[in-house]
């Protein structure tokens, strides 16, 4: 399988699990500006989205979508038990951190990367941001992870993400459990593994 990413965007998520999950994929580095890839092609005829991440399979068949992607690989290995059991709570569980990521830190992030977006919309952004810190930074309490000891694909997903908070300089500092539980992520070897292939140690230990 060939994984396309860019690296420090939320396609980080995917290879975080990849990485965890021991999976061997090729990787190929997408240039978002010019919509092509590090291996010469264009990336709009694989992902007309224009987005990473994008998951070749060995079919021929191309999964989008981190949400999508990052379950996906974990279910290639589900003795890491990066995804719970099929049908159990737990799951269902992982499913909702991965939704609650998706749509309130993902696209919360949203008017930050638009140099269009004014400065108005640009402070209510950090300021509804700051609400969903306030929200995980609770629920961490006496947790390690998400889901408690056991690390999942909500947490790859969630620290790619919380990521950003460094690149935007966004002050996390009042969030003593986010921040504890991001430094956490970023000392599992496997997440290393996938810093480093990107580029974004320094950024991690920032």
């Amino acid at each position: 399988m060939k994984l396309y990413y860019t690296p420090g965007s939320s396609s980080l998520a995917s290879r975080i699990v990849a990485c965890e999950a021991g999976l061997d994929l090729v990787y190929d580095k997408v240039d978002l500006k010019n919509r092509t890839t590090a291996s010469g092609r264009d990336f709009s005829k694989i992902n007309p989205k224009g987005y990473v991440p994008a998951l070749a399979l060995n079919d021929g068949q191309v999964l989008t979508e981190t949400s999508v992607v990052i379950q996906f690989l974990a279910d290639q290995a589900p003795q890491t038990r990066l995804m719970p059991e099929l049908g159990s709570l737990e799951r269902y569980r992982v499913q909702e951190w991965i939704g609650f990521i998706s749509t309130e830190l993902h696209k919360g992030f949203a008017p930050l990367w638009k140099p269009t977006s004014t400065e108005a919309a640009r402070q209510m952004a950090v300021e509804q941001l700051h609400r969903r810190f306030g929200y995980v930074d609770r629920h961490l309490e006496g947790r390690s992870y998400l889901m408690g000891e056991l690390f999942t694909v909500a947490d790859a997903y969630g620290y790619a993400v919380l990521n950003w908070t460094s690149f935007h300089k966004i002050d996390v500092s009042p969030y003593s459990r986010l921040l504890a539980y991001m430094r956490r992520v970023a000392e599992r070897p496997r997440v290393r593994q996938a810093l480093e292939a990107e580029g974004l140690l320094r950024l991690a230990a920032a």
